[in-house]
């Protein structure tokens, strides 16, 4: 398909319902149809649009540093950066036997992670601790590091990303008894508006089992 027809498919919608996302849900506000043209139709959409982008803010296109830009902005959007917004992205996890009755809180930290703040499209960049104890299966550590990956490659606020992963652990686990605590950093503070650096934010969603639990709480609570 040619860019113009692409440009010329996509159109708005004349019902906002379209757009809609359910109140009190974690979910990432998706519009229906979302997937409908493939990531390379996505790719030549938005490398002419940031084309445009680049063209109103006066920059010259004809420059050898700049002429491919907006191609590599779209083309790291769609396969790098936003990938998760893509569930055929969503990685496949296999479960292992819990073969020696593990029954101790599991922990995995400082997972690093890098998301965008769905406000300015900017770095959100941090770790994520994971804690879950193990009913009749256990997960890979590397799994636990891809499903943080998936929900991280999206545009996002840190609160549902936080309940995102706690969210698909839980489902996968087939337990309550996960635990997520995120710290991070956000460039729309650091780089733009109060411009400060150095503050970083610390989100969580812990189960009620976990709270009662001084060693446990205190061992996730610490970052590096």
């Amino acid at each position: 398909m040619k860019q113009n027809e692409i440009l010329l498919n996509i159109q708005v919608p004349s019902n906002d319902e379209t757009y809609i996302t359910p109140k009190n849900t974690i979910k990432t506000p998706i519009k229906k149809g979302a997937f409908s043209i493939s990531n390379g139709e996505k790719i030549e959409v938005i490398t002419h649009h940031f084309k445009e982008i680049m063209d109103v803010l006066g920059l010259d296109l004809n420059n050898d540093s700049l002429r491919e830009t907006p191609k590599r902005v779209a083309k790291m959007y769609v396969n790098e950066i936003f990938s998760g917004l893509n569930p055929k992205n969503k990685p496949e996890i296999t479960l292992f036997d819990n073969e020696f009755n593990y029954t101790e809180p599991l922990i995995e930290k400082n997972i690093p992670f890098t998301s965008f703040c769905e406000h300015h499209f900017v770095p959100i960049q941090g770790v994520v601790n994971v804690a879950y104890i193990p009913s009749n299966k256990v997960i890979g550590l590397s799994k636990i590091h891809r499903v943080v990956d998936y929900f991280s490659k999206r545009p996002q606020v840190q609160e549902r990303l936080t309940l995102q992963i706690q969210n698909e652990l839980k489902t996968i686990l087939k337990t309550d008894d996960v635990g997520v605590i995120i710290k991070a950093s956000h460039s729309c503070i650091s780089c733009r508006g109060i411009d400060h650096q150095g503050s970083y934010t610390i989100t969580s969603f812990l189960p009620k089992s976990f709270k009662s639990s001084t060693d446990i709480m205190t061992c996730l609570n610490t970052f590096k």
